[in-house]
């Protein structure tokens, strides 16, 4: 786990518009606050991704997706069945969120993560942040804050190591509404 010190520098990091790169369920992930458009598009430019793709939010609790994500009572109904596993919620977005995160569709995908390192970094952020894994489109995910540094070098503003959870693979992504599974983890 990284010290305090560490995680506080972290969150002074994405307050002030950078990017960086942090421990997840399964891979690390490349971060920032959703509402800096210049951070969200240098993620875009360093993973080689269409922003009509759009991004992920991760949140350490709904409440943090205020403004984001504006779930049904069927979407947040289905998204309160336990889980052994993460998972990544398709759900409606409010009116509000940006098109630079939901790629201009009505939805959001959005996951409230128990990774102790990203729930924290939202937290003292107060903010949910862009989740997407730490790789350029096309290659594997890093899985380790070493491998990050190899492929981005100094195109991040700040590395946070620590350990990824458990997950073999990025979590499995439903879409809220109807349970489907639109990517198995």
């Amino acid at each position: 786990m990284p010290s305090n010190f560490k995680l506080r520098q972290a969150s002074r990091v994405i307050i002030s518009g950078g990017v960086i790169a942090y421990p997840t369920e399964a891979v690390f992930g490349l971060g920032c606050d959703p509402d800096c458009y210049p951070a969200v598009e240098q993620i875009f430019l360093l993973k080689r991704r269409n922003p009509a793709a759009g991004l992920i939010l991760i949140a350490d609790c709904i409440e943090r997706l205020a403004g984001w994500a504006a779930p049904t009572q069927e979407e947040h109904r289905n998204m309160s069945v336990a889980s052994p596993a993460p998972i990544t919620w398709v759900v409606t977005a409010d009116p509000q969120a940006a098109d630079w995160i939901t790629g201009g569709r009505p939805t959001i995908a959005v996951r409230i993560t128990r990774h102790p390192v990203a729930a924290d970094l939202c937290r003292l952020s107060e903010t949910p942040l862009v989740s997407t894994s730490a790789n350029r489109a096309g290659r594997a995910p890093a899985r380790t804050a070493l491998t990050v540094r190899k492929h981005f070098g100094r195109q991040i503003d700040l590395v946070i190591s620590g350990q990824t959870g458990d997950q073999l693979n990025p979590t499995e992504i439903r879409e809220a509404r109807t349970g489907a599974v639109l990517r198995s983890a």
